[in-house]
């Protein structure tokens, strides 16, 4: 049984390729792979996954992707769908939940908010990782703010993500593959401090409402979430980060009657109107492509 992660001889051996040809494409960032301790490792789930994505992306048919939204949970994408009259079907499980579901053929697009914490980059590292290089595009649906979600006029005065470890101070939380959750222990990495530093409530929140209804309920003092949930809820908002949230899908995906329709709607007068009232939305770039993986 080969080991869950991989050195640079043990993948290439699997790969049968020669170490050289796995370093160069390590290197490059076109396969999933690490660096630590001036070593090159490789977890194997994601290097088969991205064998597999590689070869269906090459393979002269393939079986159609149902009608499916996978990914990270938005109000604003949540409201289109509905609005727009796309007949997509939303699941709403993270962002990385999404990108399996895309990449197991189960859903048609992907909605992300993945940051990469070596590049600063949005999205396309997490995708090229999980999906592999080739056959993806990204298309930007909105910028975002990230912050903090508190109590109506921030009696704590809460100021930082480093605020988040104080004494008695509950906070609601993700689930862990949630695109808020993996951006927040990026945030507690940079201030030095680990993610059991934080009195989070047992029960994580499964969506961004979620998270603004546990401090509006007094369940929590603080949240980690998206401003418009703040302001929907009479809550104060302290931003942290401007963050890109992107719709992914398979190139040849793109001109899908639903994702047509969706960004059809997403460029009109009602969708603009909306995300206006919501607050916390950028949407100049919305419908461009950020990014082909």
């Amino acid at each position: 049984m080969l080991p869950d992660v991989l050195t640079l001889k043990e993948a290439a051996a699997w790969l049968r390729l020669s170490e050289r040809a796995l370093y160069d494409l390590a290197r490059a960032r076109q396969l999933p792979a690490a660096l630590l301790g001036g070593k090159w490792l490789f977890p194997r789930a994601l290097l088969e996954r991205w064998l597999a994505a590689r070869a269906e992306s090459e393979a002269p048919h393939r079986t159609a992707p149902p009608p499916v939204l996978a990914g990270s949970h938005d109000p604003l994408l949540d409201w289109a769908v509905r609005q727009s009259g796309c007949g997509l079907a939303l699941r709403s499980g993270g962002s990385l939940d999404g990108l399996d579901a895309l990449a197991a053929g189960q859903a048609l697009a992907a909605a992300v908010h993945l940051r990469d914490p070596d590049s600063g980059d949005w999205n396309a590292p997490a995708v090229a990782q999980a999906l592999g290089h080739g056959g993806h595009v990204g298309i930007t649906w909105a910028w975002r703010e990230q912050g903090l979600l508190v109590a109506q006029g921030n009696p704590l005065g809460l100021a930082a993500v480093v605020d988040l470890a104080r004494p008695g101070l509950r906070v609601v939380g993700r689930q862990n593959r949630a695109g808020s959750h993996v951006l927040l222990v990026h945030l507690l990495n940079e201030a030095g401090l680990r993610l059991e530093a934080i009195a989070f409530l047992s029960e994580p929140a499964m969506a961004e409402d979620e998270v603004a209804a546990a401090v509006a309920d007094g369940r929590a003092e603080a949240g980690f979430g998206i401003r418009a949930e703040a302001i929907a809820r009479g809550l104060d908002f302290v931003p942290l980060v401007r963050e890109r949230f992107d719709l992914v899908m398979a190139r040849r995906d793109f001109f899908d009657p639903p994702l047509q329709a969706l960004l059809t709607f997403a460029r009109g007068a009602a969708f603009a109107a909306r995300a206006a009232r919501m607050g916390g939305y950028d949407i100049a770039q919305t419908g461009r492509v950020a990014f082909n993986g």
